[in-house]
């Protein structure tokens, strides 16, 4: 049975579950009985019975599965004359199952072609007996919580316990997978750093990953130019866009536009955040990109770049303004009416409320949508890979190329380098100093809003 099908029979045995539930609580309240929990609640809590235990191990068998396959073939008289190179045998193996899902694949290895019909047969065995076990949970399940339907049974409780803990196994995923992608890069980092020392890439002003010297790596892969285009593109050039008309365009909508207007231009406006980043790619490569150039051209800079700073930073401000309207425009709302009022009462223009009350009052709220921005920014992979050249420069010129710390990450991750060389463990170096900067932008982003929400609220 393919996953999708026995998830939906799970749930309509959850269904089926509430529904019955549901009819055996009205019917001991209307025999007389005085239930404890509303008819529903019982429903909800049989059908939580029938679907949480099937669902937890149905995740933790598609995880299982896999590797009993995995056993089940490397056991098999025709996996005798696999490699014994660990890299080669697994790409063979991933193949022979990628044509055991799919058999209209072709195999590009004969010896994977041999080993698919084995692995099909291990994976349908074991994806039936998956099925049987969840089935199995479902109906034990939904058979001990209908059982323990009674008028004084505290239904509610457990279904607030039972959301509760679901609730909270949430967040502990969400916590728990920003802390893997913390580690594993910590990990990768950490092996980088044994072979280059940490000074060498932190405050070198070389970088030259394609030609590294056996003698002394660090002294090619000093990363102050990714650095250094990172800040230029993202924080300078993208916010001198993304500042001015961001805020601009909060204060229109939010002091001088018609409540029509607000209800036109504000959707219109937050569609740019939609966009998908490669298709501002696109844009900044074959628009901007080339109009930069010829502005450029015909002001006396012949050997500008189409690739440049100036473009990428443009078109990634533009995709920035609806962030920083958006957080202007909550801070300028929450601002307190009074204060607005009081300010035009004394005799004070509209402008002047603008300038001299709400935008020192809103200040805050402005400041820490601008922090979010620039992590958000400086974050930003397509558009520097399709705008921005390759070359890791230190120059105050736009009209350069420049490169960022999220293009080379690409760069150096593509390709058929060696994993465990300094070259390709340099991306989890670089990675993992974004994330140490993008992690101090948001906390210091997230205590001016906390300081500012104390203040209005």
């Amino acid at each position: 049975m393919t996953g999708s099908a026995l998830f939906f029979l799970i749930i309509g045995l959850a269904l089926i579950g509430w529904l019955t539930a549901r009819a055996r609580a009205t019917r001991m309240q209307g025999g007389g009985g005085r239930l404890h929990s509303l008819p529903g609640q019982h429903g909800w809590y049989v059908a939580m019975w029938v679907a949480v235990p099937a669902f937890v191990f149905l995740a933790f068998w598609s995880w299982l599965s896999p590797q009993l396959a995995r056993e089940g073939v490397l056991a098999s008289a025709q996996a005798a004359s696999l490699p014994d190179f660990a890299f080669e045998r697994s790409a063979i193996l991933s193949e022979a199952r990628a044509i055991a899902n799919n058999p209209t694949l072709g195999a590009f290895n004969p010896l994977a072609e041999t080993l698919a019909p084995v692995y099909r047969i291990y994976l349908t065995r074991y994806a039936w007996i998956g099925t049987a076990i969840a089935l199995a949970l479902a109906f034990a399940g939904g058979a001990y919580a209908f059982s323990r339907i009674a008028p004084a049974f505290r239904a509610r409780w457990r279904v607030e316990r039972g959301v509760m803990l679901i609730l909270l196994v949430a967040s502990l995923i969400a916590i728990l997978t920003t802390l893997g992608i913390f580690l594993s890069l910590l990990v990768e980092s950490a092996r980088f750093f044994s072979i280059v020392p940490i000074t060498d890439f932190l405050f070198g002003s070389h970088w030259s990953p394609q030609v590294i010297s056996a003698s002394d790596p660090g002294a090619d892969l000093g990363a102050v130019p990714l650095f250094w285009g990172t800040f230029f593109i993202g924080a300078v050039i993208a916010m001198v866009v993304a500042i001015p008309f961001g805020l601009m365009s909060a204060i229109y909508l939010t002091q001088y536009a018609a409540p029509v207007v607000r209800s036109w231009m504000k959707p219109i406006l937050e569609i740019l955040a939609g966009v998908p980043t490669v298709v501002y790619g696109y844009f900044a490569a074959l628009t901007v990109g080339p109009a930069i150039r010829q502005f450029a051209v015909a002001i006396g800079l012949p050997y500008a770049s189409s690739e440049s700073a100036l473009a990428a930073g443009l078109v990634m401000g533009v995709m920035i303004i609806p962030f920083v309207s958006s957080m202007a425009d909550d801070a300028l709302a929450a601002v307190p009416g009074s204060m607005r009022d009081g300010s035009l009462a004394m005799g004070a223009t509209r402008s002047e409320t603008i300038s001299r009350v709400l935008l020192p009052a809103a200040l805050p709220g402005v400041v820490a949508g601008i922090l979010l921005a620039v992590s958000r920014a400086i974050g930003e992979t397509m558009i520097v890979v399709m705008a921005a050249s390759g070359a890791a420069t230190i120059s105050l010129n736009p009209f350069d190329s420049a490169t960022t710390v999220t293009k080379q990450i690409v760069d150096l991750l593509t390709g058929e380098a060696e994993f465990n060389s300094p070259k390709t463990l340099a991306a989890f170096a670089l990675g993992l100093t974004l994330f140490v900067i993008t992690f101090l932008l948001n906390i210091v982003a997230l205590r001016v809003v906390k300081k500012y929400r104390e203040a209005y609220e």
